[in-house]
């Protein structure tokens, strides 16, 4: 469920605000394709994860170019999905007497 609506907002940025913003991205993929990507491949946490991180290298001093989604998560994103995965996926379930 939170893929879907995250999916949805990276669309409706890429349908609604972009074309006012124009293309300023130094990536291929676009910041927003691979956003897109590393939500359908990854998940939720991991996509977001892998998203910030894209984010935070798409600035003016930065060379760009090729640069694609992992096939695998990195071990942080890992890590940080299990940190926010709901308690009732993450435990073991009750032994009855």
């Amino acid at each position: 469920m939170m893929q879907r609506l995250l999916i949805l907002l990276v669309k409706g940025y890429r349908l609604l605000l972009s074309p006012w913003l124009g293309s300023a991205c130094r990536f291929e993929p676009t910041c927003s394709q691979y956003s897109l990507q590393a939500l359908q491949q990854h998940g939720a946490a991991a996509g977001v994860w892998l998203t910030v991180g894209r984010l935070a290298r798409c600035h003016p001093w930065c060379d760009g170019g090729h640069d694609p989604v992992p096939q695998e998560a990195p071990r942080a994103t890992r890590l940080f999905s299990r940190l926010i995965a709901p308690a009732s996926s993450t435990s073991s379930p009750k032994k009855s007497p």
